[in-house]
């Protein structure tokens, strides 16, 4: 997958991109993520990529101009791809959001800056709006790291284990078990005995009922939308009257 960021602070990615899983994804030419920076398309004197809001009001907005250049450039290069904005009123990004992302071959993701952008660039230049969550960030920097690393996980070949996207939390619209490594015991705090079995069906039970217990305990609303079998209702029904009869 190609990856293209149209940005004013291409400095800020570099060090995210180089290291871990995404680093050995670049290497192994799975992952391309290239940057634009915008301000040289900027038309003004100083090649400012920013104004102030026709009709007042606090702060500066993007102007449409260096955007709809800069996108014009990498459009012409890409003409397939998927373009992106990261802004506040998109689809809120979940798995199934970065599942289906990751089935495009071209992504341009634009990062606004300031008090958002002018919307004819928007309109022009884009396809969708995504947002990582409700919370103010200074930037869609950030916002696009966090969009590239998390469709990353599902490029075949990104993962050691090609299983191992599918058993993190939210890959089932639950939260994940609790996981452990050695030593056995520590601190008088040992891992649980069907963990040490060999029984995989014990421990696929196990960390299925473990996954639903902290699902209801610290995200109940994600049991709303979850794809849940009779044996899942009937474990969640056996864990609500445990919690009744222990309050």
């Amino acid at each position: 997958m190609t990856v293209n960021i149209l940005t004013i602070f291409p400095e800020m990615f570099e060090s995210v991109f180089s290291a871990s899983i995404l680093g050995r994804a670049r290497e192994q030419g799975l992952l391309d993520i290239r940057l634009t920076d915008i301000r040289p398309y900027s038309a003004s004197k100083h090649k400012n990529t920013d104004d102030y809001p026709f009709g007042g009001g606090a702060g500066m907005v993007m102007m449409a101009q260096p955007i709809m250049d800069a996108m014009a450039d990498v459009t012409a290069a890409h003409p397939d791809a998927k373009r992106i904005y990261l802004g506040p009123r998109g689809r809120r990004l979940t798995t199934a959001l970065a599942k289906e992302l990751a089935q495009e071959k071209e992504l341009i993701l634009l990062c606004g800056h300031y008090e958002g952008v002018d919307q004819r660039a928007l309109d022009a230049c884009i396809d969708e709006e995504i947002s990582i969550g409700d919370y103010i960030l200074t930037g869609g920097e950030l916002a696009a790291m966090v969009l590239t690393d998390c469709v990353a996980r599902f490029i075949p070949g990104v993962l050691g284990s090609a299983e191992s996207p599918e058993e993190e939390s939210f890959s089932d619209g639950l939260l994940e078990y609790p996981q452990y490594t050695r030593p056995r015991e520590l601190d008088g705090r040992t891992v649980p005995d069907v963990l040490l079995s060999g029984d995989h069906a014990k421990i696929r039970a196990w960390r299925r009922r473990e996954s639903l217990a902290a699902t209801a305990r610290f995200r109940p609303d994600l049991l709303e939308t979850a794809d849940l079998s009779e044996s899942d209702l009937k474990i969640l029904k056996e864990l609500e009257e445990k919690c009744f009869s222990e309050s």
